[in-house]
């Protein structure tokens, strides 16, 4: 009946006053609010709650880190490296490159993956308490202030501008009172409930006036609960400036490979055509004369110059700088109780000039325009 907002099956319980008697309530003192009614109610209607999808793992956190295209290229460059300088220094002084790099990005990796998991566990934190709204209800006669998530069934409940409808329900008294319903429609909806449409979702805000409602419907048998239920908090979506870093990784990594590929031919052309020398001033590949094992290092030597080409075209040091960077802004934001899920718009406010606002719909109503 509240979900379709049906007037008529209202009407043919009794309008307003026959439910409240059904439900075993007083639209002026409200429920009796006692341990054994609040249980009895949360068993037959359910609690004021919806199911949460279950966060990732710290494992699914690293496995997105080594996903990293700058770290992908500096894996592909460190293994490259390790072979060849094993092969051309030997095992003793030939695995120092390519060690050194690999584990610069295991540190890399580590790093981001602790950083992202810690957050997203202090998010979730913060996210519930974020939730946990007080709200004043009305029970045995006194007004009190309760949980969100205590809320039940026929809890009647006092709305005034700027709260939150806890729960779907129907209006019982009201002066002016207009319920802002773009968070379910999805657009800019401005509703004036009277008793000619009673019905409130949860979920909306008072735009503006004040009343009391009756609760019909809490948890996932509301509007706000199904939907809630249905969505995924982490859509995965790339920051602005991962953005550009990734753009800036592919530049440097495309560039690199290119001047690599270049000098690899340049070399190799070089080489066989007979114009590299030794340090002595012999030639090093004489066609016919030399070894095929010294041919094998001739060549060896020329690839690791086009490695150490890309190895130093990536810095090492930059994805770990920029995850140590937002590991501890993030932090500093959480100790300070500033809930942001998404960094996109820490980002996106940190390079804001200039804010213009109007204070009269920033200070009274919550409302950015």
């Amino acid at each position: 009946m509240t979900r379709d907002h049906n007037y008529s099956a209202l009407q043919e319980y009794g309008g307003v006053k026959g439910l409240t008697n059904l439900l075993k309530t007083n639209p002026e003192k409200g429920i009796h609010g006692d341990e054994a009614d609040l249980s009895c109610r949360a068993n037959a209607f359910g609690a004021n709650r919806y199911p949460r999808k279950k966060g990732k793992g710290f494992w699914v956190f690293l496995w997105e880190a080594c996903q990293d295209l700058t770290l992908v290229i500096l894996i592909v460059a460190a293994a490259i490296s390790l072979v060849l300088g094993i092969a051309t220094e030997g095992i003793k002084e030939g695995w120092y490159d390519g060690a050194s790099i690999a584990f610069a990005v295991f540190l890399v990796i580590l790093v981001t993956a602790v950083s992202d998991y810690k957050q997203s566990l202090q998010f979730q934190h913060l996210n519930e308490e974020k939730q946990n709204i007080q709200v004043e209800v009305i029970r045995g006669g006194r007004r009190i202030q309760v949980s969100i998530f205590d809320i039940v069934v026929g809890d009647v409940v006092a709305l005034k501008i700027g709260d939150q409808v806890p729960a779907d329900g129907i209006l019982i008294s009201g002066h002016s009172l207009a319920i802002d319903e773009s968070s379910m429609t999805g657009e800019s909806k401005i509703v004036l409930k009277d008793q000619k449409s009673p019905f409130l979702m949860g979920g909306c805000k008072v735009a503006d006036g004040y009343g009391t409602m009756l609760v019909t419907a809490v948890g996932l048998n509301t509007e706000w609960g199904l939907l809630m239920a249905s969505i995924s908090e982490d859509n995965n979506e790339e920051t602005p400036l991962q953005v550009r870093l990734n753009g800036v990784a592919t530049f440097i990594g495309i560039v690199g490979l290119v001047v690599a590929a270049m000098v690899l031919v340049v070399l190799f052309a070089r080489y066989f055509t007979g114009h590299t020398t030794n340090p002595d001033g012999t030639v090093q590949f004489v066609k016919g004369h030399t070894g095929v094992k010294s041919t094998i290092f001739g060549v060896i030597k020329i690839l690791t110059v086009a490695v150490t080409i890309v190895v130093v075209a990536v810095p090492e040091g930059l994805p770990l700088a920029v995850t140590l960077t937002l590991a501890y802004s993030m932090r500093k934001m959480m100790a300070d109780k500033a809930l942001v899920r998404r960094l996109s718009a820490c980002e996106t406010m940190g390079s804001a000039t200039t804010i213009c606002s109007d204070k009269t719909g920033t200070l009274t109503l919550n409302q950015v325009s």
